[in-house]
C-alpha cells in the first residue's frame, strides 16, 4: 500500500473500523519504527482489516493468494488488491509462488513492511494451524525483523464461509516483541540453501513465530497479561 492509500486509510478508515470491530489493542509501542514482517494468525477475511488497522499510516504490502476466485469475483479482487498494493499469490503454481516471494523480498529491501500469515490460509475450524516456511525464507532473505501479532474476534465476526461479518466490537490484538533471530540469520548465511541444515534453521524459525502467535492470540482466553 502506498503512502497516500495509506494515510487515507489513517484518517477515513481506521476510526470506523476501530468503532467497528476493535476492542482492544495491547503493546502497540512493540511496532517496531523500522520496516518489519507482521507474521499473524488467520481467522478471517476481517484479519486483513485488523493488521491493516496496526500498519497505516506507513508503507506496506500484503501477500494475497488468487487460485480460490473466478470470474467477476477474481477480477474484482485484481482491482481492490492493485489499490491496495497487494502481492498477489497463486499458491498452486510454483512460478507463481517464486515471484511473490521475490517482490515481497523486494519491498522489504526498499524499506516498506509485509503482512503475511503464516498458516497459509484460513482456518476452518478457529484453531491455529501449523506454519509454513514462506516467513522464514523471506527473513532469512532480508533480515527485517518479524513482529509476531495474535488476533482474537475476528473468526467469531466472519469464519471462512460467511460473506458479511457481524458488526460487533469484539476484536482484540496482541502485539509481541519483534523478533530477529540474528543468530540463525547469520548461521544461514554459511550454508547452502538446500541443505538439511538451512531446512532445520527454517523450522526453527517458523516454530518460534508459531509460539509466539499461539500465545499472543490466546492470551485473552488465558487471561494474562
Amino acid at each position: 500500500m502506498n503512502l497516500f492509500v495509506s494515510y487515507f486509510c489513517k484518517i477515513f478508515l481506521q476510526p470506523i473500523v476501530g468503532k467497528l470491530f476493535i476492542k482492544e489493542v495491547k503493546d502497540r509501542q512493540n511496532i517496531p519504527k523500522r520496516n518489519f514482517i507482521l507474521a499473524a494468525n488467520h481467522q478471517s477475511h476481517l484479519d486483513q482489516i485488523a493488521t491493516g488497522f496496526l500498519c497505516v499510516p506507513r508503507r506496506y504490502h500484503y501477500l494475497g493468494q488468487t487460485d480460490s476466485y473466478t470470474g467477476f469475483t477474481k477480477l474484482f479482487l485484481y482491482i481492490l488488491y492493485f489499490i491496495a498494493g497487494v502481492i498477489h499469490v497463486n499458491r498452486k503454481k510454483e512460478e507463481s509462488r517464486k515471484r511473490a516471494a521475490e517482490q515481497a523480498i523486494e519491498a522489504l529491501k526498499k524499506g516498506a513492511s509485509l503482512v503475511i500469515y503464516p498458516e497459509g490460509t484460513r482456518t476452518r475450524t478457529g484453531e491455529i494451524q501449523s506454519g509454513r516456511l514462506g516467513v522464514a525464507k523471506i527473513f532469512l532473505k532480508t533480515g527485517v525483523p518479524i513482529l509476531p501479532v495474535g488476533i482474537e474476534g475476528t473468526f467469531e465476526l466472519m469464519p471462512p464461509g460467511k460473506s458479511f461479518p457481524e458488526i460487533k466490537r469484539i476484536v482484540k490484538i496482541n502485539i509481541g516483541k519483534p523478533l530477529f533471530f540474528k543468530k540463525e540469520f547469520f548461521e544461514a548465511k554459511k550454508i547452502k540453501e538446500n541443505s538439511i541444515e538451512y531446512q532445520k534453521i527454517l523450522k526453527k524459525i517458523t516454530n518460534k513465530i508459531m509460539d509466539e502467535i499461539s500465545f499472543l492470540a490466546n492470551k485473552n482466553k488465558l487471561n494474562l497479561t
